[in-house]
């Protein structure tokens, strides 16, 4: 008996070192999978929006070695008075408007700061809008037309074999991809694994084989897109995304802070959703894309992509909000309407009419309930109307 003692003494002495070690030598992937189940809690949430870059795998975007480009300050606005409740209802972190190239209106909230660099979510899907527009310009990418195995033979024998570039831009893939946030076994958070644990987002994307329509017969909205939007780029150019985005679009805009991307365990930025920066940042890149791309004297992002992706081209369904190259049309929006949108209440709204750039960052975990995103475009038109 004490033979066998001692036996199951080791064994479970061996058990628990193996347990210790397994635990160092991963350690790094379990404290970001443990950040992706404690994400969007009630009590981290805040915090969380503003440090992502602290349990996340990230790079720099460099801003360059130039001087931050003004914001000038113009008279300060006074507001609606529904915006305050709608503040504190939608948990909004940060609200920065501008008026004919002016800060007119910048305010913080929940504790965060005009530091903080912010989680872009699905916002950052515009900027790499943004750079397909240049890179069409530049001839790297001959045709919204091509087919996206031209630039990334990888997707050969996926679902995504026979879609355009056209398509993938416009969420019109076919591709089956399930975007439920609050089912844990979703496509979506299956992805968010995989960016948590170090795998590698080509090879999730490519492993997808369902379809439910033919390319470009359909909109449906599905994140995953965006990730072969990117394949494209990177397959076009033979660099990686942040280093592009950092020299077509970062450096000339004069950001105040350097960005950075959220990436995958081999560096691969995730451009779908893992852009931060700060809002009064966001709001730079909204008001270069009202003056048609152009920023400072320089055309950044050529007009007539400006024009082209901001259009709502994309065959959604009637009485759905429309759809562009990456970007949000509202449902009954007037020309040179449109928006940069993220999951949780992240958005750059702009009215090209009324001269109105709006930026805000939110925490807004009931941002899927009826009627919210409506809301929030009726208070933005409030506040663009009463400027």
């Amino acid at each position: 008996m004490r033979i066998f003692g001692k036996w199951l003494g080791r064994i479970l002495l061996a058990l628990v070192l193996a347990a210790v070690v397994i635990g160092l030598w991963k350690r790094e992937e379990i404290t970001r999978l443990m950040a992706v189940n404690s994400l969007f809690s009630e009590e981290k949430i805040v915090a969380n929006f503003s440090n992502m870059g602290s349990a996340f795998l990230s790079t720099a975007v460099s801003r360059g070695n130039g001087p931050t480009s003004a914001l000038d300050y113009g008279p300060e606005a006074v507001l609606p008075e529904e915006i305050e409740p709608w503040i504190i209802e939608r948990d909004v972190t940060a609200l920065v408007v501008m008026k004919d190239g002016k800060i007119v209106y910048e305010n913080y909230f929940k504790g965060t700061g005009p530091e903080d660099l912010r989680i872009s979510w699905s916002m950052a899907k515009s900027y790499l809008s943004a750079l397909v527009g240049i890179l069409i310009a530049e001839g790297k990418i001959a045709s919204l037309d091509d087919p996206v195995t031209k630039y990334a033979p990888a997707l050969q024998g996926s679902a995504y074999d026979g879609a355009s570039l056209r398509n993938v831009l416009h969420m019109a893939s076919g591709v089956v991809f399930d975007e439920d946030y609050l089912d844990q076994s979703s496509d979506i958070n299956r992805m968010g694994r995989v960016l948590a644990m170090g795998g590698k987002m080509d090879d999730f994307t490519t492993a997808l084989r369902g379809t439910f329509a033919p390319p470009g017969r359909q909109w449906q909205y599905v994140s995953i897109d965006t990730h072969v939007v990117g394949m494209v780029v990177r397959g076009a150019t033979g660099r990686p995304i942040a280093e592009l985005l950092s020299e077509k679009v970062i450096v000339p805009l004069g950001l105040e802070y350097e960005p950075y991307y959220l990436t995958d365990g081999v560096g691969t930025a995730f451009v779908l959703g893992g852009l931060n920066m700060t809002t009064r940042d966001y709001a730079r890149f909204g008001q270069m894309y009202l003056q048609g791309g152009k920023w400072q004297g320089q055309q950044i992002v050529p007009s007539d992509w400006v024009a082209a992706s901001t259009a709502p081209s994309a065959p959604t369904a009637k009485g759905d909000i429309k759809y562009g190259y990456q970007w949000w049309i509202p449902e009954d929006g007037v020309p040179g309407e449109y928006m940069a949108r993220g999951i949780y209440g992240q958005y750059i709204y702009i009215d090209t009419e009324r001269g109105v750039v709006i930026a805000t960052n939110a925490a807004d975990r009931n941002f899927r309930r009826d009627g919210v995103s409506q809301q929030n475009i009726d208070r933005f038109r409030q506040i663009a109307q009463s400027l």
